[in-house]
């Protein structure tokens, strides 16, 4: 029925999106000569895992602003880039920016390519961002899909288990080639914002279309994800100084966290150390796969003792530029550190 239609569905979702879409957003309003395609590229990273309103108010401007063009990014440190990310999350996502515009300065004179499959063979971009990024930065007409749009679809078609091929497929089928910009923006305001995890199907401007809205909660089938817990004793271990005071942080060279400072864990000291250990609190953390119970321990280390810790670990004040993991940064808060 839909493709029979298809005309008119690819009219309404037009219509719609010029009545309700996000025009504002800042990386809808770009060139779409590749001239701007960055901008359009850390919008795309930044928005994985992480709202809009969160993106918009707190890291896209500031991001651009130190690191302006893929050149900027590639010449930082890591440590820098990191710095800027702190509270995104999903830290790994960072790490590859940096690495994606160091081989965009070396193989493609400092720009992103303009095709698909070029974009996906640099680090942290996939087949959604790939087409996201030819699309609303270069003008392409591609058709992709996120988990928004999949949604969108899977209730469209009456899909339980759609195959990214299968989806993917679909995106081709509909796109609308004389529009592609805005239909595939509608698509993600479409999946953001009435297709939703409750959707609202009353005012969604392809219900007539849509071959799932009589039980719209069976389509996609929702498989629950699977969490690993995890106990940490992390201890707080500080000192004072003419400054105030310092904690002492250890850089993760991998793992969770990798780049990131962290606190030490209680096991890193001595049975006598960890006898004189205050005991703070629990509470709870979620990264990644992982769900965190941290217990939190404070241990003062007087300015003037040798340091039990060893190199690996440094002394810094809270006012200093270090990239610390948000795990650190709610250990601080829950002693009462940091507000």
């Amino acid at each position: 029925m839909l493709f029979s239609s298809l005309p008119l569905v690819q009219q309404r979702i037009l219509e719609w999106y010029g009545k309700a879409g996000r025009k504002e957003l800042p990386w809808r309003n770009l060139r779409r000569d590749g001239s701007e395609a960055y901008g359009v590229y850390v919008s795309e990273i930044m928005l994985q895992q992480t709202q809009v309103s969160r993106v918009l108010e707190s890291f896209y401007f500031p991001f651009l602003e130190r690191f302006p063009t893929l050149r900027a990014l590639s010449d930082a440190q890591e440590s820098e880039v990191l710095l800027l990310w702190q509270g995104l999350g999903y830290y790994s996502r960072a790490r590859n920016m940096r690495k994606c515009a160091q081989i965009c300065v070396r193989d493609y004179g400092a720009r992103l390519p303009a095709d698909v499959e070029s974009l996906k063979q640099l680090p942290g971009i996939g087949s959604y961002t790939a087409g996201a990024i030819a699309c609303f930065g270069f003008g392409e007409s591609v058709g992709f899909v996120d988990s928004n749009i999949k949604r969108l679809f899977a209730r469209l078609f009456a899909l339980q288990n759609p195959t990214q091929k299968e989806l993917e497929s679909l995106a081709q089928r509909l796109l609308n080639k004389d529009a592609s910009f805005d239909h595939n923006q509608a698509l993600l305001d479409l999946g953001a914002l009435i297709c939703t995890p409750a959707p609202r199907c009353l005012i969604c401007p392809l219900s007539e279309f849509c071959q799932g809205k009589a039980a719209p909660m069976q389509y996609p089938l929702k498989t629950a994800k699977k969490y690993e817990n995890l106990h940490l004793k992390l201890c707080i271990f500080y000192t004072r100084d003419s400054e105030g005071i310092c904690f002492a942080l250890q850089k993760a060279e991998s793992g969770l966290y990798a780049g990131l400072y962290n606190l030490p864990h209680l096991g890193d000291f001595s049975s006598e150390q960890q006898a004189k250990a205050r005991y703070i609190g629990d509470f709870k953390h979620s990264y990644t796969k992982y769900k965190i119970t941290a217990s939190v321990y404070a241990l003062e280390f007087p300015l003037d003792s040798k340091n039990p810790l060893g190199s690996d670990f440094v002394f810094a004040h809270l006012g200093d530029l270090l990239p610390i993991s948000n795990l650190t940064k709610k250990a601080l808060k829950f002693m009462g550190a940091i507000t």
